[in-house]
């Protein structure tokens, strides 16, 4: 279990990405805990990994409050010990399928200011404490858009790209400490809840969407959940130990080319 005895804390944890995140960090030994701005969503996450035979609790935590996130940390110290590892998956409340010229400013101002206002009020909470550990790793998740140009994403393509900015820069200066900050960027999962949401409210027409993705990718399929979730675990490890200050991309491919003029090649020899 190549987390045992590390303690991880997740900000947004629900039965999206936050919660698989939790859910592979406990399954690779890692005391998990949960938080999420509504405590019963949070105790949901945690009471299915402790079902499971793995080891969670669960807070109330509002994200964008520094007062709560630096309680949640001291209490976190109180309990465990440590904290090894730190995540944050809260929703940035993005508005997209709208042309740049047809937004409103607010519209495309509020993803970046919620993603960074809780990037940077959770990831340095959790880096003072690490430094003085010696130890410890900060993740986060952007998608595609962080990594190419990409129409009517509103303010999350920025958004994407303010964080890999500040993950890098953060990663510059704690890395001294023995502390690394890592970003994964992730090309969509189908299986996560705004995927799911989106099928629901636009049926067919959001299917054949991602069905566009997906042929868009170089392997013509999206990671699922659970892919993403375990490059998170290698990138906690030990086995990544001088991995830092990098977007690792698991995005199939697509900020490297965009791949839907290729289907399956065979090359005759």
């Amino acid at each position: 279990m190549i987390l045992k005895d590390k303690n991880a804390v997740i900000y947004g944890a629900s039965a999206s990405m936050g919660g698989a995140f939790a859910k592979a960090f406990a399954e690779a030994g890692a005391k998990v805990f949960v938080t999420n701005h509504r405590f019963e969503t949070a105790q949901k996450v945690a009471e299915e990994i402790i079902g499971n035979g793995g080891k969670a609790e669960a807070a109330a935590v509002d994200a964008l409050d520094p007062d709560a996130i630096e309680a949640f940390l001291k209490s976190v110290i109180n309990k465990a010990g440590s904290v090894d590892i730190s995540y944050n998956a809260i929703g940035i409340k993005d508005v997209q399928n709208i042309p740049l010229i047809e937004m409103i400013v607010e519209e495309f101002q509020q993803p970046i200011n919620i993603a960074m206002k809780t990037q940077f009020l959770t990831a340095t909470a959790a880096a003072r404490y690490m430094i003085e550990q010696k130890s410890g790793v900060i993740l986060s998740l952007t998608a595609t858009p962080g990594g190419i140009g990409y129409a009517n994403v509103g303010g999350f393509g920025p958004a994407c790209n303010a964080i890999e900015g500040f993950s890098r820069n953060l990663a510059a200066e704690v890395g001294p400490s023995g502390v690394r900050v890592v970003n994964i960027r992730s090309g969509g999962s189908p299986d996560s809840r705004p995927f799911k949401e989106a099928i629901e409210a636009g049926g067919e027409e959001v299917k054949e969407f991602i069905d566009k993705m997906a042929n868009d990718t170089m392997l013509k399929q999206m990671p699922m959940m659970a892919e993403i979730a375990n490059t998170a675990v290698f990138l906690a490890s030990p086995l990544a130990a001088k991995i830092t200050g990098v977007t690792i991309d698991v995005t199939v491919g697509t900020t490297a080319a965009l791949n839907y003029k290729v289907t399956n090649v065979a090359f005759l020899k």
